[in-house]
């Protein structure tokens, strides 16, 4: 028979379950978010494993050994709720946002590579002109201007040997 009672009364204190669901949700959000903002624009099979393991890894962290629902709803709220609010703080104000949704950084200013900035994201030339030729440039003199952004993404922003204005493309992930 089913301890309906066991299911939904919280076994952990709800509160205990707030600051774990609190610190690690803001652990793995500076890791993930901020440090290897150059792998967030992608999920192939490598960053799903990473995502498991992190998940499994993190689950004792934040949970203990919870059995009821309300546990979990709690958890899943808190998290929730953070997500959220840092969605909140980063669009109310600029300051927050820089920490929270890191800025794109230029990897190549008219058609010339930035290396200290290709070097500071760990990204190759040979990953550059991959994304430039993803977006139909063969040479590196056609693009005005390579950013990464926050995401992990590419914009790459062109201009016409003819002096036109040139156009602006985007593709996501690292290469």
């Amino acid at each position: 028979m089913v301890d309906w009672r066991a299911v939904f009364t919280p076994d952990t204190p709800l509160l205990e379950i707030v600051v774990r669901g609190s610190v690690m949700y803001l652990t793995l959000f500076f890791l993930l978010r901020v440090l290897l903002k150059r792998e967030s624009g992608t999920t192939g099979v490598t960053d799903l494993l990473v995502i498991v393991l992190i998940a499994d890894a993190a689950q004792n962290g934040m949970a203990k050994d919870y059995t009821s629902l309300a546990d979990g709803v709690v958890l899943v709220a808190t998290i929730i709720g953070w997500a959220c609010l840092l969605d909140a703080l980063a669009y109310r104000w600029p300051a927050a946002a820089r920490v929270i949704r890191p800025g794109s950084l230029v990897l190549v200013r008219d058609g010339r590579m930035l290396r200290r900035n290709m070097r500071r994201e760990l990204v190759t030339e040979e990953e550059l002109y991959a994304k430039l030729r993803e977006q139909g440039v063969d040479d590196l003199a056609d693009a005005r201007e390579v950013r990464m952004e926050s995401d992990g993404g590419f914009s790459v922003i062109t201009r016409s040997r003819e002096g036109g204005a040139g156009g602006t493309s985007r593709t996501r992930g690292a290469p």
